[in-house]
């Protein structure tokens, strides 16, 4: 995405972020900031869900400069998030997206594909995290059988309660499937 599609308060945001930074800072960000910026969903959100990058702890090493509270959040009013509960495919890193790209020094803000997009969304299952998968099904279109491999192969081994989450994604693709019939 070209620097001229970041919207403000985003873009001072990020440029404040960026002028802190001595060394590159990737961010994988899910969450309702990929939504709109990337899928354009007309949602307000005031945070970027951010996920811990394993030994990286830039992330939460940020969240004094740009988290909730922080003194950016009070200037722009939005905020960065270490998201520590959401569940990603296995291998979400190879296929990520860059947003953004050679706009910033040193940040680097990274997107899930839409596929690991939604299934992040899994375990929480609420009524935003649906309609959310309904729309990037619509949006992208989904191919159904992607979302139930990736799910199978690269999730549903690491869930703490697989069977829950078996039932949530056959509703999900039925839900999808009843909209692609009537839409």
């Amino acid at each position: 995405m070209p620097a001229k599609y970041i919207l403000e308060p985003w873009k001072s945001f990020f440029t404040e972020i960026d002028n802190s930074l001595e060394e590159d800072v990737p961010l994988h960000c899910l969450g309702g900031f990929v939504m709109t910026m990337l899928y354009g969903l007309d949602r307000p959100t005031a945070d970027v869900d951010v996920l811990p990058l394993g030994s990286n702890s830039a992330p939460e090493s940020l969240l004094g400069l740009a988290g909730e509270g922080s003194a950016l959040h009070k200037k722009y009013g939005v905020y960065l998030q270490v998201v520590g509960i959401a569940q990603v495919p296995l291998n979400y890193d190879d296929r990520l997206t860059e947003m953004f790209a050679n706009t910033f020094n040193h940040l680097r803000l990274f997107a899930l594909d839409p596929y690991d997009l939604a299934l992040s969304k899994i375990e929480r299952n609420t009524q935003r995290d649906r309609d959310d998968v309904k729309y990037l099904a619509r949006t992208v279109p989904f191919d159904l059988n992607v979302l139930k491999e990736r799910y199978e192969k690269e999730l549903r081994p690491d869930l703490g309660n697989a069977k829950r989450e078996d039932l949530t994604l056959k509703l999900w693709i039925e839900a999808i499937e009843e909209e692609r019939l009537t839409g």
